[in-house]
This record gives structure tokens, sequence and C-alpha cells, in this order.
């Protein structure tokens, strides 16, 4: 019932709004001026919310865009020689300029296209990874730490000396190629040379 009530008052509401409008004392409301009353430099939330955030200020600045009802009088001369020129081209040679507009816009879209491939694919070109970070990270850990490399020596390194005396793991590989040479009047005790290095005893530190 409230529904109902509410909709007949706003039907006769409007209806008399047609009948005054109608009436023949009334004035045509195309030839009435708006005349704004008020302008304001300040941000207006009512305005704001009727227009939707495009107009924030209802202002001296922006009354005469928003009120015209007519371009400017330099565009509508413009408009007014567009017009006049128009119409002094024949049907011919209208779909002549038609067409030809067509294919120079066309061959300019195929331009931008083109241009915007090559754009794309330029970028993917150097966005490309040419590397392999597992082999490089391998590569940088091998080089710093050692990481990965055998430890073991090829065969018959160090076979003439024996692992248990100290100071043999300074001697570098292919020493078994070294001829031990015994010196001339030395006692039976002496230690044997490799190369003319003479190993320390067992048990002492050795001394290059």
């Amino acid at each position: 019932p409230s529904v109902l009530d509410s909709f007949a008052l706003l039907s006769g509401q409007l209806n008399t709004l047609n009948k005054v409008l109608k009436h023949e004392k009334t004035p045509l409301l195309r030839n009435q001026v708006i005349i704004p009353l008020v302008l304001s430099p300040d941000r207006d939330e009512e305005i704001m919310r009727q227009t939707e955030g495009r107009v924030p200020v209802f202002s001296h600045e922006v009354v005469p865009d928003h009120l015209r009802t007519k371009p400017d009088p330099e565009v509508e001369e413009q408009e007014k020689q567009l017009i006049t020129d128009a119409a002094r081209i024949s049907p011919d040679a209208a779909q002549k300029q038609i067409q030809s507009l067509n294919k120079m816009c066309s061959n300019l879209l195929e331009k931008i296209s083109k241009e915007e491939r090559e754009s794309e694919s330029g970028g993917l070109r150097q966005n490309k990874q040419t590397f392999n970070p597992a082999d490089t990270n391998a590569l940088v850990a091998a080089v710093a730490f050692g990481k990965g490399l055998s430890n073991r020596r090829p065969a018959g390194s160090g076979a003439s000396v024996q692992s248990g005396q100290p100071g043999a793991g300074a001697i570098i590989a292919g020493a078994s190629g070294m001829q031990q040479v015994p010196m001339a009047g030395a006692p039976a005790q002496q230690q044997p040379m490799l190369a003319g290095v003479q190993m320390a005893p067992a048990g002492q530190p050795g001394k290059v």
C-alpha cells in the first residue's frame, strides 16, 4: 500500500507538471537562459556527487564551458567553411578521396603493428637468457672453494716415497721418476736423496 500511495502521488505530480508545461501561457524552455546565481572557487561535494566526480567546483572558469550551447565563433566559422567545401565535391571525387584515406589509414596501421611486433620480438631477444646459472655457480664454487674436484692423484705419483715419512706430501707429482743418489763416503744410515734434496728422518718434520 505504501508503494502504491507513493506511485499515485508521483503520477499526480507528473500529470500536473505536464499540464503546466503544455499550457499556452508557459514559455518554451529552449528559449530560456540559465544564469548561475552562485559561483564559488571552493570544492562543492553536492556538485561532485551530481556530476559523478567530473566537476569539483562551480567557479567562473568552468561555467562558460559547462553552460555553453554553441561552439566558439572561430570553430563555428571553420565548420561552416568545411560544410561549404564538402558541398562542392562531386560524389565520385568524394568516393575516391574516401578510398585514398582508407588506404593511407590501413598502411599506417600496418606499419604501427609491424613496429610493435618488432619491438616485442626485440624485447624477447634481450630478455632471453644466454647462460645456465647452475653451471656458472658450479664453476665459481670449483674455482673459489674446490668444490667437486677429485682428490685422487695420478697412478705412479710418489711411488718411491714411503707413506709413513713426514713431508712426503710436499713432494710434487712425478717424483717417482727421480733417482736416489747415495753420497760417496756417507754412512749407511744416511737418508736417501731425491734430486739433490735430502729427506728428513722419520719422526722429524721435513725441511726442503
